[in-house]
């Protein structure tokens, strides 16, 4: 028997208005995020342009000159505020819902851009944009109907704190040894797959002390958030230096939410209550998105520029002004 959609939105929102709140509360946050991210990459943007370019990554007299940027700090102020605004989202609604909902600041970050550069983005941009947001979208909204609030048990945690520490050991070996070779896209892939744990054990800390259990594998998940969030910035900030705000967006809210929600699904057990249907729309839709970030590297204006600089028709590589 089928029933009437408006009936079942209307349900959702009777039902967990907390749930609806969350969704509201990430919307914001993804709007203090993109414009955070062009203050961030504006303020890297300058302190590469002072200092001797390297292709091994920012260095640490880099690192101490963006403290010193009025523009990344405020961009990293607002990126905190949106960090907040994520966590408190999170207490309020499944992992699944809200933690997709942050594509939003793809499409602001993307037209914010295209003012502060004057470079409109091109058809196919758009249409990589577009796949982003859509996918990411349908992700949504099916996990609307379909996700449950699950208090997270200890051996789950245990789960998410091995496959972590085994994500960072791969990511600080391919950085020691591959670095040089490193393009935007690796550091922006990193950064999700880094920050998708990041909002996943967040969920977690939240949810044990929401039920009373703080205890010392509370501490280690806390400890963890912490060293993932770390890595995961110093990531964002090299992605800056080598690709355009909105494609480090587009990595990091597709990425980001793919990994968490796939870990919620998969650890957490949020979708246990999934019809079949609703599993197969999920693996299409993380697909569309994942794509679409690819796509995005690949046909972005400002990407196609850097690359006619570094592989010009000549095939001798010009070294890009600083």
């Amino acid at each position: 028997m089928f029933t009437d959609p408006i009936d079942d939105v209307a349900q959702v929102f009777t039902q967990d208005p907390r749930q609806v709140l969350g969704i509201f509360i990430a919307l914001v946050g993804a709007v203090f995020m993109s414009v955070g991210a062009q203050l961030q990459h504006r303020g890297v943007v300058k302190v590469e342009k002072s200092t001797a370019h390297s292709d091994s990554g920012l260095n640490v007299k880099q690192l101490g000159l963006l403290i010193a940027r009025p523009s990344w700090v405020l961009g990293t102020s607002m990126l905190g505020l949106a960090i907040l605004l994520q966590l408190i989202s999170l207490s309020l609604a499944p992992l699944i819902v809200v933690q997709p909902l942050g594509a939003v600041a793809l499409v602001i970050t993307s037209i914010i851009n295209a003012r502060v550069t004057h470079k409109g983005l091109n058809r196919a941009s758009i249409i990589a944009v577009s796949m982003c947001v859509g996918g990411v979208g349908l992700f949504v909204t099916i996990a609307a109907f379909t996700a449950i609030d699950k208090p997270v048990q200890t051996d789950d945690l245990i789960i998410i704190l091995i496959i972590l520490a085994v994500v960072l050991l791969v990511f600080a070996a391919a950085f020691i040894f591959l670095r040089r070779r490193f393009k935007a896209l690796f550091y922006i892939l990193g950064a999700g797959v880094l920050y998708g744990f990041v909002a996943t054990l967040a969920k977690v800390v939240i949810n044990r002390v929401q039920n009373g259990n703080f205890e010392w594998l509370t501490f280690v998940c806390l400890l963890g958030l912490l060293l993932a969030a770390g890595v995961g910035a110093y990531f964002v900030q090299n992605a800056y230096s080598s690709g355009p705000p909105d494609l480090v967006i587009a990595g990091l809210t597709v990425v980001d939410p793919l990994v968490a929600v796939t870990i919620g699904i998969v650890v957490l057990g949020e979708a246990s209550q999934a019809p079949l249907w609703a599993m197969i729309a999920f693996a299409v839709a993380g697909v569309i998105a994942i794509w679409g970030v690819f796509l995005l590297s690949r046909v972005h204006p400002q990407q196609l520029v850097d690359d006619v600089i570094d592989a010009p028709p000549s095939g001798e590589r010009v070294i890009k002004p600083v």
